[in-house]
């Protein structure tokens, strides 16, 4: 192909100014200004976003912290990159935390690249990223990863090392990139810097710690990232505008939650135009949920769960964020109004599931979907904060997936630090009822759980709508689909507070296309 320009930019962190002459002198760098890595997302079948950001320290040796600094990038066809596809400059600027997007467009589909940044005298490692099928393309196989929930202290990365080899199309990550606490309990394997996160500068600088981790950086290089996040990217258990429960309180919880969901932009490879009314200073929202085929064999959706939900319900002592309840003892918890996703996302996915034409329907979202009695005592004792804190929700959403006769409709969660395999039910008041979808709710990279197993055995007789829970191990999920099965393979690390710890797999599963029935393969 002709050398393109295929660059779609806006905003500070990226104007088209033009490549550099030749003759100028390079910026000539002490420390390596791309030490947090690089990254590819956002897929579609002709676009993707290529980032980076340029590291604090390289910035201040170089004497360039507050300065606007010129990135290069370069889309190849070839690991050598003799051949280019696309290239492009971009500022990167200190009101954007020197972040770098790069939004390229007119790519061929279901098509694999090479990417790199340069900046002065430094050029980046090199990373692989591909596009998707085209929507109307006949595909065989999609084969994707999903995780969640990986805080600093609580252990390394290593299941991203084992993630590496599981020769994905693209990874979904479903929140919890980063956690606000000072410090990991109960035992801090490795020291978190910075204290209580509050401010935008906090963020950034926990975003860094984490992008430190090279088994990160290496799964960010190989694979493109669709991601979605939870509530740890802004403070533990908030609720839409309300703030949740960790650490001293902030005088306005709103400018926090606008600095976390703008050093989340700075941070991902996302688009621009989903955080362009925060950035510009015009909005406190920033547009998460999506949806992108995969050809005709898939439909993926990303949904965001925590920027426009009600406050959670009847937590015990009328304080801030989550607990157990007692819903017979909760009169608002029914309530038809309540939302955990806001009315223009509930309606936005009702449309797109009328329109759906794909073989399976992933819906990925934040935590477990499935109702989960915690009591032992012939009672029920739900969390509030997830799905069975919002059963009108829940609800109207099943009812969308029966009403649109959806295909194969597969739910993906995290946010609990367990994993949890089970049925979609169309009605939790009625154990009888039909299923009508599977559900794979996953553990966490390195956060851990409290629960014992003797008490996972409990709840597993208490909810029979799922066949499976874990909350012993870490480590990720694997979700291959083809037009007749998906078959999905739990893998978990033996040990994450060892940085080089073995993996084994922990369980798998199988699901018939046309059939809402999850069975151990």
């Amino acid at each position: 192909m002709q050398r393109r320009d295929l660059l779609k930019f806006a905003g500070a962190s990226a104007a088209l100014i033009g490549l550099p002459s030749v003759g100028i002198a390079k910026q000539a760098w002490s420390v390596d200004p791309f030490s947090l890595g690089i990254a590819s997302g956002s897929p579609t079948s002709n676009s993707l976003v290529l980032w980076t950001r340029l590291d604090a320290p390289a910035l201040e040796a170089a004497g360039l912290t507050t300065k606007p600094v010129t990135v290069t990038w370069q889309l190849a066809y070839d690991e050598q990159f003799s051949r280019i596809a696309a290239t492009g400059v971009v500022q990167a600027t200190a009101a954007l935390g020197h972040s770098v997007h790069a939004e390229v467009a007119g790519l061929e589909p279901g098509r694999a690249y090479f990417y790199r940044f340069i900046a002065g005298a430094a050029t980046s490692t090199t990373g692989r990223t591909r596009t998707f099928p085209a929507p109307d393309a006949d595909v065989k196989r999609l084969r994707l990863a999903y995780a969640s929930c990986q805080q600093w202290g609580n252990g390394y990365y290593s299941a991203y090392r084992h993630m590496l080899a599981e020769n994905l199309d693209f990874v979904l990550f479903l929140g919890d990139y980063v956690y606000e606490y000072p410090a990991s309990r109960p035992v801090e394997v490795r020291p978190t810097t910075g204290g209580w996160i509050t401010t935008l500068e906090g963020y950034r600088s926990r975003y860094a710690l984490h992008k430190s981790d090279p088994d990160l950086q290496a799964i960010h290089a190989a694979y493109p990232w669709l991601v979605t996040w939870d509530d740890h990217e802004v403070q533990n258990d908030y609720a839409g505008t309300h703030e949740g429960l960790s650490g001293t309180p902030v005088e306005n919880f709103m400018a926090r939650r606008r600095a976390a969901y703008q050093a989340f932009y700075e941070n991902m490879p996302v688009t621009r135009a989903s955080f362009a009314k925060l950035l510009d200073g015009q909005g406190d929202e920033a547009k998460v949920f999506g949806s992108v085929s995969y050809g005709r064999l898939a439909t993926i959706y990303t949904l965001d769960d925590r920027q426009h939900r009600d406050l959670q319900a009847c937590t015990p002592n009328n304080r801030a964020g989550s607990g157990r309840i007692d819903p017979s003892k909760c009169d608002i918890l029914n309530q038809p109004q309540r939302t955990l996703l806001g009315n223009a996302q509930e309606r936005w996915l009702g449309q797109q599931f009328a329109s759906a034409r794909s073989r399976w329907n992933l819906i990925g979202q934040q935590t477990l979907f499935g109702r989960r009695n915690f009591s032992t005592t012939g009672a029920q004792l739900l969390r509030n904060d997830g799905w069975d804190g919002y059963p009108a929700a829940r609800r109207r959403l099943t009812d969308s997936m029966l009403q649109t006769r959806l295909s194969n409709p597969v739910v993906l969660g995290g946010d609990i630090h367990e994993n949890w395999v089970g049925h979609v039910l169309s009605d939790y008041d009625n154990p009888d009822c039909e299923a009508i979808g599977v559900e794979f709710c996953g553990t966490s990279i390195t956060s851990l759980s409290n629960t014992t197993s003797a008490q996972i055995a409990q709840q597993l007789e208490l909810n029979p709508h799922f066949i499976f829970a874990n909350a012993a191990s870490r480590g990720y999920g694997v979700v291959e689909l083809s037009p007749t099965q998906l078959t999905t393979t739990l893998t978990a690390v033996h040990d994450a507070r060892d940085p080089k710890s073995g993996a084994f797999v922990l369980a798998k599963f199988a699901v018939e296309a046309g059939r809402a029935a999850v069975n151990s393969a």
